[in-house]
């Protein structure tokens, strides 16, 4: 099966674009979602988190909440504000922040090639939040939010992107973050079949962010395929939920070439110190950290280098060279020392994955997003590391291994709303 097929999106005319198309779901909080969302009927929020229409307080993994983004995704297309392309084709997706530009192809990725690490990945995902993925896209009948891929840049691909490029846009709106974001549509036959054997020629493709969606695409999948269906595919089950077919054999996906990624810190912040004080916590930090206090706020830059916000005050960690393993992609990453030297033998937190006493930060939100937390007295410490290295990430998923959770924070984001791919 190839990389990628083209297919027939869902998405808004140029006169909608700019109020249906939203931030990722998982980017902001139930009440930022529930603000971003008023005076704006045609927001995608109302269906990547239609929660924002139900009660406050709603438990946002509710069946009402499913069921209600379902509603709502019936309702933009029955007023026309979504509309579904007569016919397959791919996209061209440009992101622009400041001076900072990325242009990607738009594209259903196969999910066999994701489960035969053709398209790989580089985190473990968090069981509630794929199961909330597999719900919404069940729900749905269809994928909404894309995943973020990258591929070792290509001359075939990137010139092929330029070029569409230079044309005029068929959508270009600029969102209230400041970034901009214009869609191409490529619907001639040869243009597609060019774009298609070019990515086939890449070796791999590497998940850059939407872990959960892909892992979540790939259980409705091989459920739709093992389903008891009783019918030829395409046709509905008894309970209305369309069984397997060749749309739900792939997920919605943006390629982008590796080297026009941008990647800020992923931050920590955690609730408690373990039984220490303030004080005798740093002390047992310094017996592997070189501890500096900070009268400003730190941004690490080196390898083993960590900010610290602990009671009021910052100070710069240090880690000993001898203590960062030189030819361990997964050991020398900044998010793996911060969290074997201090976080699980200090903190006794050892699966960040699961346990609620950690939370996790994007570089978007600034220090001020850690000190504001723990000034707040919901945390206890905070923790500014440098970024992932893009170079890391795929030596990482080239060694078939795993990062630890929420290593890598990309901005800019990706927008939902703009395409959709449905499974009918």
């Amino acid at each position: 099966m190839p990389l990628i097929i083209p297919f027939a999106g869902l998405r808004p005319g140029a006169e909608h674009a700019a109020e249906v198309a939203a931030p990722p779901y998982d980017v902001m909080s139930a009440s930022e979602a529930r603000a971003m969302v008023q005076g704006r009927p045609a927001s995608f929020l109302h269906i990547s988190r239609a929660e924002v229409d139900l009660p406050e307080g709603t438990d946002p993994y509710a069946e009402a909440v499913y069921a209600k983004a379902r509603e709502n995704l019936e309702r933009l297309r029955a007023e026309g504000i979504l509309r579904q392309d007569p016919s397959p084709r791919y996209y061209v997706y440009r992101l622009s922040l400041g001076e900072h530009r990325q242009t990607g192809l738009v594209a259903a990725a196969s999910v066999e090639a994701y489960r035969a690490g053709r398209i790989r990945r580089h985190e473990l995902t968090r069981p509630a939040k794929e199961q909330d993925r597999v719900r919404q896209i069940s729900a749905l009948n269809a994928q909404t939010g894309p995943v973020f891929l990258a591929y070792r840049a290509a001359a075939a691909i990137d010139k092929r992107l330029q070029a569409v490029s230079e044309r005029p846009p068929a959508l270009d709106i600029s969102a209230p973050d400041g970034i901009r974001h214009q869609l191409w549509s490529i619907d001639d036959g040869d243009e597609i079949a060019a774009f298609g054997q070019a990515v086939e020629a890449l070796e791999r493709l590497y998940i850059a962010d939407g872990h959960h969606r892909a892992a979540a695409a790939a259980r409705v999948a091989e459920t739709r395929r093992n389903a008891d269906a009783g019918g030829p595919s395409g046709e509905r089950t008894r309970n209305g939920d369309r069984i397997h077919s060749e749309d739900s054999d792939h997920f919605l996906a943006v390629l982008f070439a590796h080297d026009q990624l941008r990647i800020l810190p992923y931050n920590r912040v955690v609730r408690d110190l373990n039984g220490l004080t303030p004080q005798d916590f740093l002390e047992r930090v310094a017996e592997a950290y070189r501890v500096e206090p900070s009268t400003q706020p730190v941004a690490p830059t080196a390898r083993g280098e960590v900010g610290l916000y602990l009671a009021g005050r910052w100070s710069r960690l240090s880690l000993a060279p001898e203590r960062i393993p030189a030819n361990d992609p997964i050991g020398r990453l900044d998010v793996s020392l911060l969290h074997e030297q201090l976080i699980a033998p200090l903190l006794d937190i050892h699966d960040p994955r699961r346990d609620e006493r950690i939370d996790f930060v994007g570089g978007s939100r600034g220090l001020a997003g850690l000190s504001t937390r723990v000034d707040s007295g919901e945390m206890a410490a905070a923790f500014s590391l440098p970024a992932t290295r893009m170079d890391d990430l795929l030596a990482v998923a080239d060694a078939d291994a795993l990062m630890p959770p929420k290593s890598t924070w990309f901005e800019p984001k990706l927008a939902d709303g703009l395409v959709s791919h449905l499974f009918d």
